[in-house]
């Protein structure tokens, strides 16, 4: 009996799917980072000779600089600081906010982030593709998880400091922040795009765009 095409391609295409949506198993104990290599591939390519320092950072020890406009500091502790993090699929950062600081709303593509929180007390929350906001005050000691590709933030609307550890089930992450994404794109994203995008004039796209300039 002759199976129908749809039948035919099930079993190679659902194969097919299955290998390409997981992260694939590791083929040796180790491959640190070379972030000096010219070739490009998905990852990083593994230096012949490693040590001890490629698998250590200290990087997350002292809380970061605030003094900025949002108020919030991102040190990140991923691959391209901790060369051994390699196809190991893990990552983390520390931020840190000053009272009324704010990480603004961001998404990673890559990964799930999940903060505990080591100082202060923050209000978080994502919104989903539903545009529904899931939001909550979390305090010292407790845990926060925001959901892979979806837009999040946290602010500190205290008044002493707040600091976070985040962890994330990728090696880098990668981070857009809405804001800059949309109105400090290089090429900059047509202005037409962006006033009809967000119903407001040339001269506000414009202004925003002069405040959202890399200083």
């Amino acid at each position: 009996m002759k199976l129908p095409l749809p039948a035919l391609f099930a079993a190679p295409l659902a194969f097919l799917f299955a290998v390409t949506i997981a992260d694939p198993d590791l083929l040796q104990d180790v491959c640190v980072a070379d972030l000096a290599s010219g070739i490009k591939v998905n990852g990083f390519t593994c230096k012949s000779n490693f040590s001890a320092d490629d698998f250590f950072f200290n990087g997350l020890a002292k809380p970061g600089l605030t003094n900025n406009t949002q108020g919030s500091r991102v040190t990140a502790a991923n691959v391209q600081f901790i060369p051994g993090l390699n196809t190991l699929g893990v990552s983390l950062a520390r931020i840190d906010y000053a009272p009324g600081g704010l990480n603004p709303p961001h998404t990673h593509p890559r990964a799930t982030e999940i903060v505990f929180v080591i100082e202060g007390q923050l209000d978080v929350g994502f919104i989903t593709t539903a545009n529904v906001l899931v939001s909550k005050t979390i305090k010292m000691g407790e845990i926060f998880v925001f959901p892979k590709g979806l837009v999040h933030f946290q602010k500190n609307n205290g008044k002493v400091p707040a600091a976070v550890i985040a962890a994330f089930n990728s090696q880098l992450p990668g981070t857009q922040s809405i804001a800059a994404t949309l109105f400090a794109a290089s090429p900059p994203v047509p202005d037409n795009v962006l006033t009809k995008a967000f119903q407001i004039g040339t001269k506000e796209v414009k202004k925003i765009k002069s405040r959202l300039a890399p200083k």
